[in-house]
């Protein structure tokens, strides 16, 4: 998904410049979102303009250079509308590891006991971040928590399905 729409649905609660919208990233999902480069917002930025999906009006200052302050259009608008109303994608039938897991082997590049040992310790190593995330981010971070708390449920059922794999395959 990267930052393209959730720029816009900030743009479709208010006109921001890019450095807005990057706090408000940060402000709104905290450390658990791993939060775009500036660099990344403009490019975004000119590329959804670009998409008539925003358009662009120069905002003078006086000490400073002129910014850009971005409005969402009516493109942009049906465009964030149709995301919100969309299902997101469901089971990952094209997993990369699985399709590793099952060719590797076949080659003799790998060994699939530890293929699966090795995803396994990376999956732990990120769950430990995770978790230490979650003890520092504050209590009051509701959406960081909730955040968090999906990436460790689906970090625990590609474990659990790491195992069966392991049961199954080896």
């Amino acid at each position: 998904m990267g930052v393209r729409l959730p720029l816009l649905a900030l743009l479709a609660k208010e006109p921001a410049h890019g450095y807005e919208l990057k706090q408000a990233l940060e402000q709104t999902f905290g450390a658990a979102y791993p939060s775009p480069n500036i660099g990344q917002i403009y490019v975004t930025l000119g590329r959804l303009e670009k998409d008539g999906l925003i358009r662009a009006v120069a905002v003078e200052q006086s000490s400073r250079p002129n910014k850009k302050v971005y409005f969402l259009t009516q493109q942009g608008r049906e465009a964030l509308i149709a995301w919100a109303d969309g299902p997101l994608e469901g089971p990952r039938l094209r997993d990369e590891f699985f399709m590793k897991l099952v060719l590797a082997p076949m080659t003799g590049i790998a060994d699939r006991g530890a293929l699966i040992n090795r995803q396994t310790r990376h999956f732990l190593g990120l769950m430990r971040e995770l978790h230490h995330l979650s003890e520092t981010t504050s209590p009051d971070d509701r959406y960081a928590h909730l955040l968090i708390e999906g990436a460790m449920l689906h970090l625990q059922a590609d474990l659990d399905w790491l195992e069966r794999c392991r049961e199954e395959l080896t």
